[in-house]
């Protein structure tokens, strides 16, 4: 299954490079000093430009749970949002990775947004399973979804193949 209907809204699994999503928002996979590095960070301010961690300058820094918003500089995406998910073994990662999958959702109600994009938070370089980030931030977002909300779509999109299947097992 790729795709998932929850009410008003579509929760939908893409394989690719999130830099080139053209929803309203992607996601980075920020930490907490908002200090965009390697990886899906890294592919963001490569591709959106320096303005992108200038706003993150500006802002300082978020808690784990947290979530900012910024603009998306050179992106397709209009805007970026920085969630700060759990390094494996600091303890509440289950907890945390929930609220930076329903604080980024909740942002973009805020900013009445209607698309979102999201990568793997927490997995790669923060150590956690693929299996356990899917199962936590696919149960939010449905959870979110069925609360009451304009998003129109929620977007997975995984770069590899193997971390498609697993958002693929889970959704289904």
């Amino acid at each position: 299954m790729r795709e998932l209907k929850v009410e008003n809204s579509l929760i939908k699994l893409v394989q690719g490079d999130i830099t080139e999503m053209e929803t309203d928002v992607i996601v980075n996979a920020a930490n907490a000093q908002l200090i965009m590095g390697g990886g899906v960070a890294g592919a963001i301010k490569r591709k959106g430009g320096s303005k992108i961690q200038e706003e993150c300058n500006k802002i300082g820094r978020t808690f784990h749970g947290g979530a900012v918003i910024t603009t998306g500089g050179n992106l397709k995406a209009k805007h970026v949002i920085h969630a700060v998910g759990p390094r494996k073994g600091e303890g509440e990662e289950e907890k945390k990775l929930k609220s930076a999958t329903i604080n980024s959702l909740k942002i973009l109600d805020k900013h009445k947004l209607k698309t979102i994009a999201f990568p793997a938070i927490s997995a790669g370089i923060f150590g956690n399973p693929i299996s356990w980030v899917a199962k936590i931030m696919i149960s939010a977002v449905r959870e979110y979804l069925k609360g009451g909300t304009q998003i129109e779509e929620v977007v997975f999109c995984l770069y590899t193949s193997d971390d498609f299947e697993v958002f693929e097992k889970e959704l289904s």
